[in-house]
């Protein structure tokens, strides 16, 4: 009995998964089934997104679920002239700096905490807190390149379309990004009661008793 012959996969029957400029073009058109599959696929990410750029993790997947819910309302004027990571990114630092405008209003006229700054916790873990600290004193537009290419993990071409950059500047700007946290990170620290300790004046030493009191 002779062997069929090995069947060719169908194009058609692929199972490979679709793309996500397929899923946000399958979305527009009123796939629920798409939008699903994107929201598994960047919610984690996204939160990412949020979490290195916001002290609060609720405040963090608010700004999540805000950004989706922007997807969902421009989903019909979606057009696949970038990637979706792109224009999903993009979407996110609008309401990121939305959210910044506002903090800042209720920070300075109504006396209320700036929230960009996390204090300390007894269970925050020491290596997390330096690199945010460390992260937190380079250039603004340095650490959002770098934050972009090294945790979202975007392509130099994304991160210049993204923040309006050349991509020459977007390579400048990375190297010296990392050459300035590698500065900050190889610094020493500083022990505050170290130092409370070395500017404290030293014990006075007992006089040495005199011969007339042995």
């Amino acid at each position: 009995m002779m062997n069929d012959p090995p069947r060719i996969p169908d194009p058609a029957t692929s199972t490979a998964p679709d793309s996500d400029e397929q899923l946000m073009a399958a979305f527009s058109r009123g796939s629920a089934d798409a939008f699903a599959t994107l929201f598994q696929r960047y919610k984690q990410p996204l939160f990412g997104f949020f979490r290195r750029r916001v002290a609060d993790i609720a405040q963090a997947e608010e700004l999540t679920q805000e950004t989706f819910i922007a997807v969902l309302r421009a989903s019909s004027r979606y057009q696949p002239t970038a990637m979706f990571r792109t224009w999903l990114y993009a979407i996110a630092f609008k309401i990121l700096r939305a959210w910044r405008r506002k903090a800042a209003f209720r920070s300075t006229f109504l006396g209320q905490q700036s929230p960009h700054h996390e204090p300390a916790t007894e269970n925050t873990i020491e290596a997390q807190f330096l690199m945010r600290h460390a992260v937190g004193k380079l250039d603004a537009m340095d650490r959002e390149v770098l934050l972009l290419r090294e945790f979202e993990q975007l392509s130099y071409a994304e991160i210049a379309e993204l923040l309006a950059l050349p991509l020459n500047t977007v390579r400048s700007r990375l190297f010296r990004a990392r050459t300035a946290l590698h500065d900050i990170l190889a610094a020493p620290i500083r022990n505050p009661s170290a130092n409370a300790l070395a500017r404290s004046p030293a014990p006075e030493s007992p006089a040495p008793e005199s011969e007339e009191q042995i």
